[in-house]
């Protein structure tokens, strides 16, 4: 009697969990947005726990198929499984990194071993690996198309490549090892944004204030009174921290800043990440070798444009010895210019944003700070609308009604030309407690395909920008209005995309290509003709003035080769993580020394690391990837040379970008697509010129 009413009292209680929990259901909501008024922290862990039943049902689904394995009962049907898992996924992780708290995190924690058991057990069924290697070794007389292609190959390698073949011991230690990794990288995560959290320079002293502009004091004022005090509070978010090293005057106050910035995570407290990063990199190692590769570079970069670690440090190494003599040169004059003021000191870390400043200044009779009110964020974002609808015919449409996470989102729906309906996009520009530092893209919803309808996504940029104070707007400077086009790039490739299957779309590129499109509109910001779109005072209403664009222009490349050491630094620690070949036992701060030793320039400070806080690589996607920056760079200014060429508005370049990149994710291999744009392979000889290390 209970075997015959089990099937309905199950789907009696399967009802009622819907009909409880906003994330199962439907969403009636516009463009079946998420509902985030509706959801609270306990729908969670249910929804996790429903829709990874539904997605193993669905695999015994497929494997049970008494039809021949073929690409659209196998391939095909794997990729449009769990789909209400990727939705609940999506909305969970991307809130726990723009909207978290202590209960999110702990739930993150809970959760982190069932979703990688629930990975796991679609890795490891014997059954459905049997059906996509039986479609596989048939694959070149199926009469494919390129995306069909590349998805039965992308199949193939997932499982082959992360544990099917092994033998059940093998993929019990895998399972155990995906799990600590999956825990590990989550509490890295929650370490740093505790440790960013828990610093504040309180100031009460106006003297203290020498040197800092009035967007900085204002900033400063008003977050102290936020928090109930007197006087001045900084914290470590990007806004407060970089123009204190810009420009403070009070170089023990820099360096107290510094020091508290950069030995976040690595103080023997409750949140250092010193044992949590050592054990990260060693169980990938352990993890490699167990998949049968010598290195975890090695298994990354096997899908990747590099191919190797040997071709990455050919590029880094190339990089490093044409930026390392610019460095030097750069180092020297900023160090005369410091002892020219009076310093009796060789210049530290904590030295040289301030004194770089004030070369610039010297130099160029240039402050960045007067770019400033040019740069109302407001007018930063309607200039970047513009410059997408001048490029690609998309207009932005804000929608008050679409729900959001928080009162400081705003949400718009993107069309095209013809009117039709592209995308939904969500912008989230500002710091908070809850947020992680940096700048990211990431979607809700990914573009795709299914059962004839196309499927529009819901792309989100999430930033940590100036916000507004009592007396001015949200003024940029001129680096985050680079970031918000950077930033921009990437959500162009997510609402662009134009594929069939949700794992190819948008951004589901090679880590090494995805920033292309990112890098690449970047190009704009030096750009007379777009800047004089938008940048105007936000008091008087006029136009960025001429010689200051000249300035951005002409300062593009000041200390460029600086910049350049410091990128390689950080690609040459995450190489050496990734490249190990026996589990690391010694200090992770002398291992990152001899690591980034080749990079360093300035002399080194005790207690001061890069790892602990390194979340692209230990929280990220950016595991043996991290020098993938250098390599996109090299990829968008040879690509940007073919707008300059054409016109930097230019429509059917443009369009050329869209259809051969932009529409494309991860449909083909990105060199295929590359050079159908390009015509030819990349140099990074254009690179080279475009930073002035080469003539």
């Amino acid at each position: 009697m209970i075997i015959v009413f089990l099937p309905k009292i199950v789907s009696i209680m399967t009802a009622c969990i819907k009909d409880q929990n906003p994330l199962l259901g439907t969403f009636n909501t516009p463009f079946n947005t998420t509902p985030f008024h509706a959801i609270n922290h306990g729908h969670y862990i249910p929804a996790f726990e429903e829709t990874i039943k539904q997605g193993l049902d669905e695999v015994e689904e497929i494997v049970n198929n008494t039809e021949a394995p073929g690409f659209t009962n196998t391939i095909e049907a794997l990729s449009y499984s769990a789909d209400v898992f990727n939705r609940v996924s999506n909305i969970f992780y991307n809130l726990n990194s723009a909207e978290t708290d202590s209960q999110m995190q702990e739930i993150a924690r809970e959760l982190a071993p069932l979703v990688s058991d629930f990975n796991n057990d679609i890795l490891f069924n014997e059954g459905l690996f049997a059906r996509i290697k039986a479609v596989y070794k048939q694959k070149e007389a199926l009469s494919l198309n390129p995306e069909q292609y590349t998805l039965l190959e992308k199949t193939y390698k997932r499982f082959s490549r992360n544990g099917a073949n092994l033998n059940k011991s093998g993929q019990a230690r895998l399972r155990e090892i995906s799990r600590e990794l999956s825990e590990l990288s989550l509490r890295f995560q929650d370490n740093v944004l505790a440790e960013t959290n828990a610093y504040l320079l309180h100031l009460t002293d106006e003297d203290d204030l020498s040197g800092l502009p009035d967007t900085a004091r204002d900033a400063a004022s008003q977050l102290a009174a936020a928090r109930n005090l007197e006087g001045w509070a900084f914290t470590l978010h990007a806004p407060s921290f970089m123009p204190f090293l810009q420009y403070a005057d009070n170089r023990e106050l820099r360096k107290e800043f510094y020091m508290a910035y950069s030995t976040r995570a690595s103080k023997n407290n409750d949140y250092d990440n010193r044992e949590v990063l050592t054990r990260i990199a060693n169980l990938r190692l352990e993890r490699a070798r167990l998949l049968g590769y010598q290195t975890h570079a090695d298994f990354v970069l096997e899908e990747r444009m590099a191919e190797n670690a040997d071709k990455v440090y050919e590029l880094l190494n190339k990089l490093l010895l044409a930026a390392r003599p610019t460095a030097e040169k750069e180092l020297k004059e900023v160090q005369k210019l410091a002892w020219d003021m009076g310093a009796d000191f060789e210049l530290m870390h904590w030295d040289w944003s301030y004194y770089s400043e004030k070369l610039r200044q010297k130099r160029y009779k240039f402050d960045q700070e007067e770019l400033r009110p040019y740069f109302e964020l407001d007018a930063v974002k309607q200039g970047v609308f513009d410059l997408s609808n001048k490029l690609w015919g998309l207009s932005f449409v804000r929608n008050n009604d679409i729900h959001v996470y928080h009162p400081d989102v705003t949400v718009y729906e993107v069309y095209e030309e013809n009117g039709r309906f592209l995308s939904v996009l969500y912008l989230d520009f500002f710091p908070r407690e809850g947020k992680s530092p940096g700048a990211w893209m990431t979607s809700f919803l990914n573009q795709h395909r299914k059962q004839g309808d196309d499927i529009r996504p819901h792309i989100s940029l999430v930033c940590n920008f100036s916000k507004p104070t009592d007396n001015a707007p949200s003024l940029l400077t001129f680096n985050e209005m680079s970031t918000f086009l950077h930033e921009f790039g990437h959500a162009l490739h997510g609402m662009l995309s134009d594929v069939t299957y949700p794992n190819l779309s948008g951004t589901s590129v090679y880590r090494d290509f995805v920033e292309l499109p990112s890098m690449l509109m970047e190009n704009w910001a030096v750009e007379r003709d777009f800047l004089d779109v938008f940048a105007r005072h936000y008091k008087t209403g006029e136009g960025i003035p001429d010689d200051m664009v000249l300035k951005i222009i002409e300062t593009r490349n000041f200390n460029a080769g600086y910049g350049i050491l410091r990128q390689l630094g950080f690609g040459l620690n995450d190489m050496a993580w990734h490249t190990i070949t026996e589990a690391v036992t010694t200090d992770p701060l002398d291992f990152e020394i001899i690591a980034m030793q080749p990079a360093s320039l300035l002399p080194r400070v005790d207690h001061v690391m890069v790892s602990p806080t390194f979340a692209h690589i230990f929280a990220g996607g950016y595991a043996a990837g991290y020098y993938s920056y250098k390599w996109s760079e090299v990829l968008d200014a040879d690509a940007f040379q073919v707008f300059k060429d054409n016109g930097i508005f230019d429509k059917q370049t443009a369009m050329s970008l869209r259809e051969h990149i932009l529409s494309k994710g991860g449909s083909e291999h990105p060199l295929t697509l590359y050079k159908r744009f390009r015509g030819k392979e990349p140099s990074v000889d254009a690179l080279l010129k475009r930073d002035g290390l080469i003539s």
